[in-house]
């Protein structure tokens, strides 16, 4: 596993750099797939603070990234603890991917929604509009190459209500989304109908 720490406000030591490495290898063991993680050891200035060592864990893996943060009056005990969630994140992870297997396999497939039907939906009448909506916040993003199942994972994982991915199956950019009865649903651009005469 490669891990890359870094120190703000502290020298990172052999002997902690030795401890972050075997606590983070222990913690991951749950999954036997290429890892990597990025490890920030920060120490707060602020004499007010109880708890000045804080530990920031970020783990990539394939289409899937968990972040922890965990303070302590100890950065021993602040690496021990943050280890401790992460074990605990993909734990949860792990446990997902197997119910999604055997419980929701191909399930999505029944909430599929084609956009023109979206687009078909009745739209108010211009004068019965008073005011236009403004975009206020624009975000650029890349869309990652996805299974649906990792979709939903990465969806539970950041909490987001909804999450735009290309499907890694059609190449198509898909939009899973949650729905009120605490569902999902999968939004799926149709197919072009095909040029007469072709």
């Amino acid at each position: 596993m490669n891990i890359t720490i870094t120190g703000r406000n502290i020298a990172v030591s052999d002997g902690l750099r030795a401890h972050v490495t075997e606590k983070l290898e222990a913690a991951t063991n749950v999954f036997d797939i290429p890892m990597e993680a990025e490890v920030v050891l920060r120490v707060e200035k602020n004499p007010a603070n109880p708890v000045p060592q804080v530990v920031e864990v970020t783990v990539f893996t394939k289409g899937t990234v968990i972040r922890v943060s965990e303070a302590a009056t100890d950065m021993y005990a602040a690496i021990d603890a943050a280890a401790d969630r992460v074990s605990r994140q993909l734990r949860k992870y792990k446990t997902r991917v197997i119910d999604r297997r055997q419980r929701q396999s191909g399930s999505l497939s029944d909430l599929a929604v084609e956009l023109p039907e979206i687009a078909e939906q009745k739209q108010p009448e211009a004068e019965e509009e008073e005011e236009q909506e403004e975009i206020l916040r624009e975000k650029l993003i890349e869309f990652t190459r996805l299974t649906v199942d990792q979709a939903l994972l990465q969806t539970d994982l950041l909490g987001h209500p909804f999450f735009v991915f290309t499907n890694a199956e059609t190449g198509d950019v898909n939009v899973i989304y949650r729905r009120k009865d605490e569902g999902y649903g999968i939004l799926k651009p149709i197919s072009p109908a095909p040029a007469m005469g072709a």
